[in-house]
């Protein structure tokens, strides 16, 4: 069953697109461009110490990881799209957090649109326009790897950044040289329980609840794409209520900046992203769950293809959670626990095979220092996790 607040966001949808399909008598209706897709993914985590997405460290690993998406679009005008996707998604936990949840679902409108310029509007959920692939970052044909660089695509808090409801804008300018492209939007982040987990809040009698953000990008991709460059900001904001008495309400502000580069030539690509991260929780009478820090991550990553079907891929990966304290020393000095949990430093080894236009297989070996990026819903103490850590992965995936 689908969650009641995506059931609020696609009963307008699916009703907009039921009388977008129904034609006045007489004419031709527009379900000429309707068009369903879908996909599958599976994935097998095997770990030697550290739990990630299941029991990955004990057994045969963990089978937890598995993505399933379905999406329709239609265009009832030809400046008018209107598109939804629903997906399951597991990561580690339980069933029932497979539930079908309303991805993305907008309606989109064109006011604008030549072979020079193109100015839309979208209302609803919108996906956030985020570094490289964040927009896109569950379809594993559109991934790089199987896993994202952890350091700026989080697992461990990825409802903060997916997607926001509310109004979003872009406009597209071709140039002779390239194309630049401007996104900003404002809405509702999607405040979840990863995100209250990290704050250490879960036990804590409340409700998390998100409040009005925004988020903008401008892009740039030069010669056809041979060079892309964005700039990523965002200003995402959540309020814990608290219903412990004697206990005020606290104020969650998430602000990062993600400068992102792309060198595409013909059979490989170079990729990196940095970022700053400034977080701030502030408000609570007891001034050990207040913080204000600045985070930073960084990667590089090189992928190579070859006979026609394969890619490869190397990638150096690094997270710190406070700048003033890399090492994590200060932090572990405090009672806040292992120094190893405040960074992580990744090198990963990953091969893709597409075995036809619709099946991908992949295979990813990590080598971790750190447990900076690690769920906390698969290792909840972190006291008994390990500081170096090796991760295989192997996945699966099939669209349509």
């Amino acid at each position: 069953m689908i969650e009641s607040k995506s059931l609020r966001w696609s009963s307008p949808l699916l009703l907009a697109l039921v009388l977008a399909a129904s034609p006045a008598a007489g004419q031709e209706g527009p379900l000429d461009t309707l068009q369903l897709h879908g996909f599958l993914s599976q994935a097998l985590v095997v770990t030697d110490h550290n739990d990630f997405f299941g029991p990955s460290s004990s057994g045969a690993g963990s089978l937890k990881y598995t993505e399933i998406g379905a999406n329709a679009s239609l265009r009832p005008h030809q400046d008018l799209l209107i598109a939804a996707q629903v997906l399951s998604r597991r990561a580690g936990g339980e069933g029932s957090d497979a539930r079908p949840v309303l991805d993305y679902g907008v309606i989109d409108y064109q006011p604008l649109s030549d072979q020079q310029r193109t100015l839309g509007v979208q209302v609803g959920r919108f996906k956030n326009p985020f570094g490289f692939y964040n927009q896109t970052r569950d379809v594993a044909f559109t991934r790089p790897s199987i896993l994202l660089p952890q350091s700026i695509y989080f697992d461990r808090t990825r409802s903060l950044g997916l997607a926001a409801d509310g109004i979003t804008a872009y406009y597209e300018e071709r140039v002779p040289t390239g194309t630049l492209r401007i996104q900003v939007g404002m809405g509702d982040t999607q405040a979840g329980d990863d995100l209250r987990r990290t704050m250490r809040l879960e036990g804590t009698p409340g409700s998390l609840e998100p409040r009005r953000s925004a988020i903008g990008q401008v892009r740039y991709e030069y010669d056809g794409g041979r060079m892309v460059a964005a700039l990523s900001t965002a200003s995402a904001r959540a309020r814990f209520e608290s219903d412990m008495p004697g206990m005020s309400d606290g104020d969650f502000h998430f602000r990062p900046w993600i400068l992102s580069l792309q060198y595409n030539a013909e059979l490989w690509s170079l990729t990196g992203e940095y970022a700053l991260r400034t977080s701030t929780l502030q408000g609570f009478a007891n001034p050990f769950l207040n913080f204000d820090i600045t985070g930073e991550s960084w990667y590089v990553q090189y992928t190579r293809r070859f006979n026609d079907d394969w890619q490869w891929l190397v990638r150096y990966d690094s997270l710190v959670n406070n700048r003033d304290d890399r090492s994590g020393s200060d932090f572990e000095a405090m009672g806040g626990g292992p120094a190893h949990t405040q960074y992580a430093k990744d090198l990963a080894l990953g091969l893709q095979w597409n075995v036809t236009p619709r099946v991908l297989l992949a295979a990813e070996y990590h080598h971790i220092d750190g447990t900076g990026w690690l769920p906390l819903q698969d290792e909840p103490d972190p006291a008994e996790t390990k500081r170096y850590w090796n991760m295989l992965l192997f996945q699966a995936s099939f669209r349509f």
